[in-house]
């Protein structure tokens, strides 16, 4: 079934599709008050939420649907250790749609692979967050009126911060774009990112650790938290968790019409007293998500009423099944029962292969 798992999922003509239907929602929201009447929203979540967990049911509630699942995964069958896979399936006998939030990188992947019904990926661990790109990209285009011809700083947790992952991803595919990179060197962005999406996709970007220095000359500031649960080592997270913090002493030298995007939770990353500030956005961006996750919804039922084998597929070329195993602790191939290890080779294996569910990569030669 035809699913969001990843933002590249879509093209840019359905993303941009999807805004008008966001846009058409907040202009005229009685229109759309019965258009899921009869459907059921199942909310997986594996790990903490707030905002992405009530806003996908408030988003169901608004488009006259209902909600069942779970918020934590020790009131759910995974605490007596039911793999994904079969709470995949099992969730498809209740509901019309599934959204998803786990601590592993890759699981919503493998629910989707097993589901009878649409799966959206509300986050799996610090991977990807294409609900909150989705978010983020509405609110770009009305703070700024276009997605087109800005600087995107980027500014903290730039290792493990799935959204800006996936933000990366999105905007990289409109004509214009540059990034600035903020962050200490030991949370840099991925390789996967910074190699296989912007330099294959020659987006001009710079890497600092210097905020100040670069406010200037941002359209778009997008500041993230330093996550601690994404630390193994709390001494470093410890020493790390100040290393930004965004106050009006450090906006005077930025553009009147910059915006201030933020994923939210904050914890000391934005002092309070920007809130004030005409440019801080994040708060009208989490009202965005609403509307966004709204017309996400309402496209994927389409989408499987219309088309039921629409189905999302591995690509054919250059895969190895079960002849590599992945060596990232985070992946969910390392704890889901009987999956297969999927790697993508499009040299076999002699070159360098990226795991299908958490994109890492390893490099092999002659098959060691």
């Amino acid at each position: 079934m035809r699913s969001l798992i990843d933002i590249l999922d879509f093209s840019v003509k359905e993303l941009d599709d999807l805004m008008a239907t966001a846009l058409d929602i907040i202009a005229h929201p009685a229109m759309y008050s019965q258009s899921c009447r009869g459907k059921k929203l199942a909310t997986l979540f594996y790990e903490p939420s707030t905002r992405t967990r009530l806003s996908f049911e408030a988003a169901m509630y608004e488009l006259g649907g209902e909600v069942l699942g779970f918020s934590e995964p020790n009131s759910s069958s995974a605490a007596k250790g039911e793999s994904i896979a079969d709470t995949a399936r099992m969730l498809s006998c209740y509901a019309d749609i599934i959204a998803m939030r786990h601590p592993k990188d890759g699981a919503p992947l493998v629910a989707s692979m097993n589901a009878s019904v649409p799966v959206i990926n509300a986050g799996d661990g610090g991977h990807n967050h294409p609900t909150q790109t989705l978010t983020d990209l509405l609110t770009i285009l009305r703070e700024k009126g276009r997605l087109t011809d800005l600087t995107i700083g980027c500014c903290g947790d730039l290792k493990y911060g799935r959204t800006v992952h996936s933000l990366i991803n999105a905007m990289s595919r409109y004509s214009g774009i540059r990034f600035v990179l903020i962050s200490p060197d030991e949370l840099r962005i991925p390789d996967y990112v910074r190699e296989g999406i912007l330099e294959k996709g020659n987006i001009p970007y710079e890497e600092t650790d210097d905020l100040e220095a670069s406010i200037s000359g941002l359209d778009i500031l997008y500041m993230t938290r330093i996550q601690r649960e994404r630390f193994t080592d709390i001494e470093e997270y410890e020493r790390l968790k100040n290393s930004y913090i965004l106050t009006p002493e450090k906006l005077r030298n930025a553009k009147s019409d910059m915006s201030i995007l933020h994923p939210l939770p904050r914890v000391n990353e934005i002092s309070t007293a920007v809130d004030k500030d005409p440019r801080a956005a994040y708060f009208r961006q989490a009202l965005n998500g609403k509307f966004i996750r709204m017309a996400l919804i309402l496209r994927l039922l389409m989408l499987a009423e219309e088309d039921p084998e629409n189905e999302q597929r591995i690509p054919d070329e250059g895969v190895l099944i079960n002849k590599l195993r992945c060596g990232n602790p985070r992946c969910i191939s390392t704890v889901e029962q009987e999956l297969d290890q999927i790697f993508l080779a499009p040299q076999g294996l002699n070159g360098s292969c990226r795991c299908l569910y958490c994109e890492t990569e390893k490099s092999v030669r002659n098959g060691e």
